[in-house]
């Protein structure tokens, strides 16, 4: 099966380890950034979605409208708007784009977070909610003629769309968490299914319960899954181990100076989401994991988003990786934390050697006959 890569579209250049230099919307960073994925073989960036950070979509926008190749994920929360005026967003950033979109829809796993944007909703509402919206979205990009909808948090009447997307039937749909509910509602909704990194065992675990999801919601396919890591690489092990111990004493000063942007707008305290609770358990439980998983930057963000990392050589990352497309995982998510200089770095020295080796596997798979390649799935 095919491997693909996501990086991180960011407006500034500020990290866990470092302040940004500039406004939190740099145009020419964004732009530098984002050609520089294009450029190193990365085949789509995440435009991520925080209650006061510059609006996505229309960052989103730019990038499309000046790179020809890469595409986009779109985060995008409930909450924030309608869905039919979420709908006609997403359709013409997929005309923009000329068909490079993905959408990806969060819940909200922070009470905190959302209620800064006036969402007082509890998380099982907020659940809810989504696929409710995404369904509401779905049928709108797909739908040619006037139709009411009478749901239990959305009315609308005789609406109908003047822009569709440029893929047919649709853009994909992406989704995550890893609660029951999460399960249940990307399971039932999502072509994407986007895990945090953790060790293989629980990965696997967590695909079982993805899968299991969507023939519960009476499917007949399932989403394909992404995992989400935060790369430290070097020449050789033991300069990506030392590396990976400055970039944690890097993040746990700017912490103690009391900078919340190394926590990514988190509130102190235990975090409420299940994923960001997993990370800490497995933390607590051990630093290193399976072949370069590595727990710490979990640990002192206190799970706060894409937090653990893998740690070696682009030798030892690309196997690591590896044997995440080996349990059934064909996208994967990768974001340094000096993120211009490890995007080209990870572009030119890991995705080169995963793509090789994946092709590789495919030719013997195909070799061995479809039966094989459908066991994959």
């Amino acid at each position: 099966m095919p491997v693909e890569f996501l990086g991180i579209a960011a407006t500034n250049d500020g990290s866990e380890t470092h302040p940004r230099s500039g406004a939190a919307f740099d145009k020419e960073y964004t732009l530098r950034l984002a050609r520089a994925h294009e450029d190193h073989g990365w085949d789509r960036v995440l435009f991520a979605y925080g209650s006061g950070s510059p609006d996505p979509a229309p960052a989103a926008a730019y990038i499309a409208s000046r790179l020809d190749r890469l595409q986009i994920l779109l985060a995008h929360r409930p909450n924030v708007s309608y869905p039919t005026y979420a709908a006609k967003t997403f359709a013409t950033l997929d005309r923009i784009s000329d068909g490079r979109l993905t959408v990806h829809f969060i819940t909200g796993g922070n009470d905190h977070e959302q209620r800064r944007e006036g969402d007082t909703r509890t998380k099982d509402e907020r659940y809810a909610r989504t696929r409710e919206y995404i369904r509401i979205v779905k049928k709108i990009w797909t739908t040619h003629e006037p139709f009411d909808h009478e749901g239990e948090h959305y009315r609308f009447h005789d609406f109908v769309s003047d822009v569709f997307p440029v893929q047919q039937p649709r853009p994909n749909v992406s989704f995550g968490g890893s609660s029951p509910a999460a399960y249940a509602a990307g399971g039932a909704e999502a072509d994407i299914y986007c895990l945090w990194g953790e060790p293989l065992e629980r990965t696997a675990e967590q695909i079982a319960a993805v899968k299991a999801a969507a023939a519960a919601a009476g499917r007949t396919d399932v989403p394909r899954i992404q995992v989400a890591f935060r790369p430290i690489i070097a020449p050789t092990e033991e300069l990506a181990w030392e590396k990976a111990h400055r970039t944690v004493d890097a993040i746990r000063t700017r912490k103690e100076r009391g900078d919340a942007t190394t926590v990514r707008h988190h509130r102190r305290g235990a975090p409420e989401n299940v994923g960001s609770q997993r990370l800490i358990s497995i933390a607590e439980a051990g630093e290193r994991y399976d072949r370069a998983l590595w727990t710490p930057t979990a640990a002192v963000t206190g799970g706060a988003g894409n937090s653990n990392a893998l740690v070696g050589t682009p030798e030892t990352v690309a196997q690591a990786l590896l044997d995440y497309y080996d349990l059934g995982v064909d996208i994967l998510s990768a974001r340094g934390y000096d993120l211009l200089d490890d995007a080209i770095d990870f572009g030119r020295y890991v995705i080169p050697i995963v793509r090789e080796e994946v092709a590789k596997r495919d030719a013997e798979r195909a070799a061995r006959g479809p039966q094989t390649l459908a066991a994959v799935r």
